[in-house]
């Protein structure tokens, strides 16, 4: 295989795939990236950890056709550090690949191409398109509160499906047991029918780095009930499904919350913030007392002792206090895009509701804390 690609269009390239790659693997072969390189003149390069895998193709001369696999870490490394602008001429043969640009000369130790492992996608029925911006909004409205806790392994994504409602929807859901978020999005052409699925963590972490690059386009989506396949620009990125079944959320959204309380997100935001900084590590409990238009925010803490700020508010029912987890309530917070939050409460020990407005796509459950 003989090639010459322009320097920024493989770091590019590299970037996507190669943070797929894990650091340490057991498996040698996990921690290269294939190199294809075909007559037409065209690179794919592809990386997995056999659960994920990234597909980029990229514009190169190719003098010799052929394929081989090399450490995607180092690769990555060694083209970061080239000079800007700089042409890398990539050589493999007998075992080994040559690295050349400018005045720089690396060789590389190199493993079979046919040692890869590649992702058998099988039949993906459901087809359809999204756009590039309704899967950001998805995922960064949704992705604070996946759980990380590998007992549970079935919360560990953004679990998907569609729903006739008045109009067919397509619905995005992630919680941790203490929070939950969800987006309500209207159902695109051709996910009718849609198996039940939930995406895994690092899967809607690769593919969020890849929608900065593809803000504008739209996305391709095929799947099944076990595999998911992402089509993004040049970009192809094919994941295994988290195999479980996501419990039934809906449970668990209050409709009944009749005490509301309107306040701006930014001025709560910050006046959480500010109380939280003395909160226990472990707790970061702040207490909410509600009045008449009065909000105050308090934490006590045994080791730092207290601290207090009202924040403006409307808040018209009867006075109460609840407690709240500083860090998700900040989470939630960060992810409201308006000038004004609901939140609709109940009692101290039931969950709050939490969004911008009543048509809103995003709605948030929040478990309060005793304080």
């Amino acid at each position: 295989m003989k090639a010459t690609i322009e320097r920024a269009a493989l770091l590019k390239s590299l970037g996507h795939v190669q943070s797929v790659v894990e650091r340490r693997n057991t498996i040698p072969i996990l921690s290269n990236v294939l190199i294809e390189a075909s007559e037409g003149g065209g690179i794919r390069l592809m990386a997995t950890d056999l659960d994920l895998q990234v597909v980029e193709t990229v514009e190169a001369q190719v003098e010799t056709a052929g394929s081989i696999t090399v450490s995607a870490h180092t690769l990555f490394d060694i083209a970061r550090k080239l000079p800007d602008g700089s042409q890398v001429q990539l050589d493999a043969a007998d075992g080994k690949m040559k690295v050349n640009a400018g005045r720089a000369r690396f060789n590389l130790q190199t493993l079979p191409r046919d040692d890869f492992p590649i992702i058998a996608e099988g039949d993906l029925p459901t087809s359809f398109e999204l756009p590039a911006a309704s899967l950001v909004q998805i995922i960064d409205k949704t992705k604070f509160a996946i759980s990380t806790e590998e007992t549970r392994y079935y919360l560990n994504g953004i679990f998907l499906h569609v729903q006739d409602e008045e109009t067919p929807v397509l619905k995005a859901a992630a919680t941790d047991g203490h929070r939950l978020a969800r987006v309500t999005l209207p159902r695109p052409a051709g996910a009718e029918g849609m198996p039940d699925v939930i995406v895994p963590r690092k899967c809607v972490n690769e593919l969020r780095k890849l929608l900065d690059e593809n803000s504008e386009s739209n996305v391709q989506i095929d799947l099944s009930a076990s595999k998911i396949r992402f089509t993004l620009g040049t970009a192809i990125l094919t994941s295994k499904l988290i195999d479980g079944t996501f419990p039934d959320y809906t449970r668990v959204i209050p409709t009944g919350n009749d005490k509301i309380l309107k306040i701006d997100p930014k001025s709560f935001a910050q006046g959480v913030d500010r109380v939280s900084t003395i909160a226990t590590e472990k707790t970061r409990a702040v207490k909410m007392a509600l009045g008449d238009d009065k909000i105050t925010l308090s934490v006590t803490s045994p080791e730092n002792g207290t601290a207090a700020e009202e924040v403006p508010g409307s808040y018209k029912e009867d006075a109460f206090e609840i407690g709240f987890n500083s860090r998700y309530l900040l989470d939630i917070l960060g992810e409201i895009d308006g000038d004004t939050v609901e939140l609709h409460l109940a009692d101290a020990s039931a969950p709050t509701l939490i969004r911008e407005n009543d048509k809103s796509a995003a709605l948030y459950v929040l478990m309060p804390m005793r304080v």
